[in-house]
């Protein structure tokens, strides 16, 4: 055979295969990555959250319809579904579970085969999620809320908006991993500003009940709220409760202050599902969760209720006005 035939017959071989290995991919298509979402929550209640979410997935490159499928499951407020919700995920099975909130204890115990990555409120090591927050251990590994240096810097807050501020009630459910962390810088900061502290424990509604019984006779000048899935459930309860009471609340999370607290001083919580992304997507191209360090907040934000003020006629500092990321008119 002459070298120029030859020459062009393999020229033609080798553009056959590349355009076979190209319809071969158009047929198959991307690879489509199957996530499981789990929480025991209702889905209203995480809608922006998971926006945020998905929006991160995308600038990894992970777009629903796409290359991206993502299984919901919701508890609906009944955290007994968890583990039937979760043997459904494995079922299917999916890739990986994104687990949020008081779900993820229950999944640590599960034992499961698939990875998790999550999002929590409380302190994984106080709650036997992880060994360490450096080196989880098992298959789990996220983002923490916990930022218990915080309540005593919302001490010194409330201080600011009120120079004579001398008792705080604290209502905090001791159930909540990490919690007894929270209550110690709470009243190591209220021992260095001269406060008195009211601690009260509302684990429950009977609980939460008491607490205002004991607080319509005691002279609390303001009201702590340690953030929790519980005090997230019954905000309204209490900020009512305080107004009727002509006190303020502070607590750490946005929806404490769009609710009518005061203020609000802590993470800023989308940041932390938006950065689930980053370990989503760390996972799924083969890191192992114990090698993944868990995450504390590394963003927070300030965020004021003017009209709440208004209403106590409370004055709010310049101070705290310059340093607030959002003032609620």
């Amino acid at each position: 055979m002459r070298r120029r035939e030859f020459i062009s017959l393999a020229g033609g071989a080798t553009a056959w295969a590349f355009a076979a290995q190209a319809q071969s991919a158009a047929q198959n298509g991307p690879k489509v990555v199957r996530l499981g979402w789990l929480t025991a929550q209702r889905e209203a209640s995480l809608t922006p959250n998971l926006n945020v979410m998905r929006a991160s997935l995308a600038e990894f490159g992970y777009v629903e319809g796409k290359n991206l499928t993502i299984e919901f499951r919701f508890g609906d407020d009944a955290i007994d579904r968890v583990p039937a919700l979760a043997a459904e995920l494995e079922q299917i099975p999916v890739d990986l579970i994104v687990a949020q909130g008081l779900a993820v204890p229950i999944i640590s115990k599960l034992k499961l085969k698939t990875s998790v990555v999550y999002v929590f409120s409380g302190d994984p090591v106080s709650a036997g999620i992880a060994e360490t927050l450096a080196r989880p251990g098992g298959n789990m590994t996220g983002l923490t809320f916990m930022a218990a240096e915080f309540n005593g810097k919302r001490l010194e807050l409330l201080r600011e908006f009120i120079p004579q501020l001398r008792r705080v009630a604290i209502l905090a459910n001791p159930e909540h991993p990490g919690e007894e962390i929270e209550r110690r810088d709470a009243e190591e900061a209220g021992l260095r500003l001269g406060l008195a502290i009211d601690y009260f424990s509302t684990r429950n509604s009977d609980e939460l009940d008491a607490a205002f019984a004991k607080l319509s006779s005691i002279p609390v000048q303001a009201i702590s709220v340690f953030a929790d899935a519980f005090a997230i459930q019954n905000r309204q309860k209490i900020i009512d409760f305080a107004m009727t009471r002509r006190v303020p609340v502070i607590s750490a999370w946005a929806i404490f202050a769009q609710s009518g607290a005061l203020c609000i001083y802590g993470p800023r919580l989308t940041e932390c599902y938006r950065r689930l992304a980053y370990y989503i997507d760390r996972v799924l191209k083969g890191d192992h969760p114990t090698t993944l360090p868990i995450e504390r907040p590394t963003k927070f934000e300030l965020i004021v209720n003017s009209k709440t003020a208004k209403a106590l006629n409370i004055n709010i500092p310049q101070s705290v006005l310059l340093r607030a990321d959002e003032v609620i008119e």
